[in-house]
């Protein structure tokens, strides 16, 4: 059994090869630069990630083509992580609901040490590598679910062992990391790995990795969202209207997509208690509430294919 000098001799070795914990000499001045010239040189390096998310779009087609799979089998999305990683998981999830008006079980974050770590930092939660799997064995974890694991690193062993638990019940497993080669990507079916190099300020991967993490899974979910037919002619049309804002874009959404005056628009909505996606149908088909939704149903709730049916 290691020591604890030779397990930090060990972890140190495996963080110097990291592209994320490299030190560069080109940025040993930065306390010596001024304001402007710190917003330019940050900037200039936050610009490398978009590309680097780019290398990595047949990687990330072939995830969201697996989420669209087991969303129609009924199945979930269950983003794993520790520290920003998992808030960034935690964050994607909470906003698909009001986006996309699914119920809030289809898309889930689950964070190392729980709600406390949404806010705060909970002390060694990512090394324990059995708590994830025992968060996805709470939640039901079914071989229609799909767990993404994300890790900057790579090596996150609270991700690592969700990943492998997720496998072994059957699930779909991404993972997304920020370096090459990563252990969360071996772990996985789909490695998403997207290389945005050493950071502004070393080894802080809350910044051009958490850039990219964000990214990525505003990809995952809104291309799976897409293509359920969650929205129409590049517009949000399954969003719940909870507040003012929301309900004002529904009335603007509908009157646009329909071509009405946001009177009839509104009226509309009425009858479809509140649905754009049925509001639109009926005003495209002339359709009652009853008849339209159930073509909507037999669409599978693809909005240009209950037009196309009742036209």
């Amino acid at each position: 059994m290691p020591n604890d000098d030779t397990r930090l001799t060990a972890l140190i070795d495996e963080l110097s090869r990291l592209d994320t914990e490299a030190v560069t000499t080109e940025r040993g001045d930065l306390d010596l630069l001024s304001t402007a010239e710190l917003a330019q040189r940050m900037n200039a390096e936050d610009a490398r990630v978009a590309p680097a998310v780019a290398a990595q779009s047949a990687q990330i087609a072939a995830a969201v083509d697996g989420i669209t799979d087991r969303f129609r089998r009924g199945g979930r999305l269950i983003y794993i992580g520790a520290g920003t990683a998992g808030r960034i998981g935690v964050l994607d999830a909470s906003e698909c609901p009001p986006t996309f008006g699914t119920d809030p079980s289809l898309v889930v974050g689950i964070i190392a040490g729980g709600e406390t770590a949404i806010r705060s930092a909970v002390e060694n939660a990512e090394d324990d590598a059995e708590a994830a799997g025992a968060s996805l064995s709470e939640l039901g974890l079914t071989d229609a679910d799909t767990v993404v694991g994300i890790s900057a690193s790579g090596r996150t062993p609270y991700v690592i062992g969700g990943l492998e638990y997720a496998r072994r019940v059957g699930a779909f497993t991404v993972a997304l990391a920020s370096n090459p080669g990563s252990a969360i990507g071996a772990a996985a079916d789909i490695a998403i790995e997207v290389v945005t190099g050493p950071e502004f300020i070393s080894g802080s991967t809350r910044l051009k990795s958490g850039t990219a993490q964000k990214l990525v899974v505003n990809m995952l979910t809104t291309l799976s969202m897409i293509k359920l037919g969650k929205t129409y002619r590049g517009v949000m049309v399954d969003l719940l209207a909870t507040n003012e804002k929301l309900h004002a874009r529904s009335v603007r959404t509908v009157s646009q997509l329909a071509g009405v005056g946001t009177d009839e628009a509104a009226r509309a909505l009425a009858a479809a208690d509140g649905s754009v996606k049925l509001a639109l149908l009926m005003l495209a088909t002339g359709a009652e509430a009853g008849v339209a939704a159930s073509a909507l149903d037999a669409a599978g709730g693809l909005l240009r294919e209950a037009i196309a049916a009742l036209s």
